[in-house]
């Protein structure tokens, strides 16, 4: 499931991204761009946990 989420903050290119932040996104907050590469680094489990603390609102 978390790999299917695609978020700027585990993008690849998120350091020198020149759209950063400002592309469409859907309901989820997936961001809909055709430059997105997930950073393989970040683990699923780091995602999910992230996500799951994001909406608790802790």
């Amino acid at each position: 499931m978390a790999s299917t989420k695609q978020y700027c903050s585990i993008c690849a290119w998120r350091a020198t991204c020149q759209k950063r932040f400002s592309v469409t996104t859907d309901a989820t907050g997936s961001v809909h761009c055709p430059d997105y590469t997930r950073d393989l680094t970040i683990k699923d489990q780091d995602i999910e946990e992230a996500d799951k603390k994001y909406r608790s609102g802790n």
